[in-house]
């Protein structure tokens, strides 16, 4: 099979700013992005909430760019933008034809050496993030779940286990001192990785990058958040009472080994063997063959996170079944890819589908609409998180180098009750047998 071979430069300006290239010539267009190393596991206790109030922040003007004018620019050189909060990283992003590269590298410089932050801009972003937060999770079905349902009950270490989207006593406690301490320490260079992809020449790219850039100080980081976990012995349960939706429905998520460990690329494959769309064994037994569940899906997140993650699986089941009749059911899934081993006929197929939504994620990532986001973001987490970019190219030669019996050694290893944890939503408006 031909090796990928997508073209990486690299270098780290004296300020500590990683900075990653990587031309591409099939259309006039460039991807500029630049990730920081703070997300919503890696904000300080007290404090929660400011990683995503930040992502707002960051929107509402610099020293030469006032409020909206990045924005405005942007959009008017017939660009797109966006950004996002992740567990470890918080990005921002512009894809723009390539002859407005310099004006993206200057607007972004402009706002990490000097963002306006001040007392106007805490009030009214704040409560937008509140709002958002009433909106997304309050008043929507299933809002939050799972993803802020699970990690309270499935870990132990605050980094892990707090509300990511923000405490609002937290968030309204925020004096402006908070918001301009946290930009100085997390918004510096060295904390940062900047991407630039497409249309454009690496020497050139890395010019720009060093003017615009180089003269932004670094700031002393504090020390990496402790994201590790104690040892988990038991299985862990809670439950979380469902407002507006009528259907039951569970998550069930077991803890995955590090993404440095060996078991992490079986473990991934595994995760496609039950979680691959409406042909994974979990969706497949449960929807189709048994009708316990109306749907399930789940999956693992496989590249973009560096701490401590969970396989997650979510099942809406019919009511007239308990949560313990549909976990006995999801039970007897498991131990088949347990007790017995997948055979090369599954496994090939999976592996294949593994790398070509690796292909496509390249491609594009967040559709048409953001041109080698996924790239881009990969690049990304592959610096942060490893120190080594050049990892796109190789990274998938471990996952399809995995064997049928690598795959049930970790099943036996990880999809064990004592690794995970499991949360019910229950319906306060609809009869659940229990």
């Amino acid at each position: 099979m031909k090796k990928l071979h997508i073209p990486v430069e690299h270098t780290k300006l004296a300020n500590g700013l990683r900075v990653v290239v990587s031309p591409d010539h099939s259309a006039p267009f460039v991807t500029v992005g630049v990730y920081y190393q703070i997300g919503f596991r890696l904000e300080p206790r007290g404090r929660s909430g400011f990683a995503h109030l930040f992502e707002h922040m960051m929107f509402q003007g610099s020293e030469n760019a006032g409020k909206m004018e990045h924005i405005r620019l942007i959009n008017a050189s017939g660009g797109l933008l966006n950004g996002t909060t992740n567990y470890d990283i918080t990005n921002y992003f512009e894809s723009v034809p390539s002859n407005a590269l310099e004006r993206m590298l200057w607007l972004e410089a402009d706002r990490m050496r000097s963002l306006k932050v001040d007392d106007e801009n805490l009030r009214n972003q704040r409560d937008v993030v509140k709002e958002e937060v009433r909106v997304n999770v309050m008043n929507q079905p299933y809002g939050g779940f799972p993803w802020l349902d699970l990690p309270p009950v499935a870990f132990r270490n605050w980094p892990n286990a707090h509300n990511f989207y923000g405490d609002f006593n937290d968030l309204d406690a925020a004096t402006l001192d908070d918001v301009q301490a946290f930009f100085r320490t997390y918004y510096s260079p060295n904390n940062a990785v900047l991407l630039m992809l497409g249309d454009l020449e690496p020497s050139e790219a890395f010019t720009f990058a060093k003017r615009y850039f180089d003269d932004i100080p670094a700031h002393a980081l504090p020390p990496h958040a402790d994201v590790s976990e104690p040892p988990q012995t038991e299985e862990r349960r809670g439950e979380v009472e469902e407002k507006f939706g009528t259907l039951p429905a569970l998550a069930i998520g077991y803890t995955v080994p590090p993404r440095t460990e060996k078991d992490w690329y079986a473990m991934a494959i595994l995760d496609r063997v039950l979680h691959g769309g409406r042909a994974g064994r979990i969706h497949r037994q449960l929807v189709f063959e048994k009708q316990i569940a109306i749907g399930t899906e789940g999956g693992v997140d496989v590249f973009d996170a560096n701490g401590p993650t969970q396989m997650v699986t979510q099942i809406y089941h019919r009511p007239e079944f308990t949560s313990d009749a549909t976990i006995a059911a999801y039970d007897e899934v498991i131990r088949e890819v347990q007790e017995k081993e997948i055979s090369e006929d599954e496994l090939g197929p999976v592996k294949v589908k593994f790398r070509a939504d690796y292909y496509s994620m390249l491609e594009g990532g967040m559709g048409a609409h953001m041109p080698r986001f996924g790239l881009m973001h990969y690049l990304a987490c592959f610096t942060l998180f490893d120190g080594d970019p050049d990892r796109i190219n190789t990274v998938l030669d471990g996952f399809m180098a995995v064997t049928p019996a690598e795959v049930q050694a970790a099943a036996k290893k990880y999809l064990v009750p004592r690794n995970r944890a499991i949360v019910a939503r229950r319906p306060v408006n609809a009869g659940e047998a229990r």
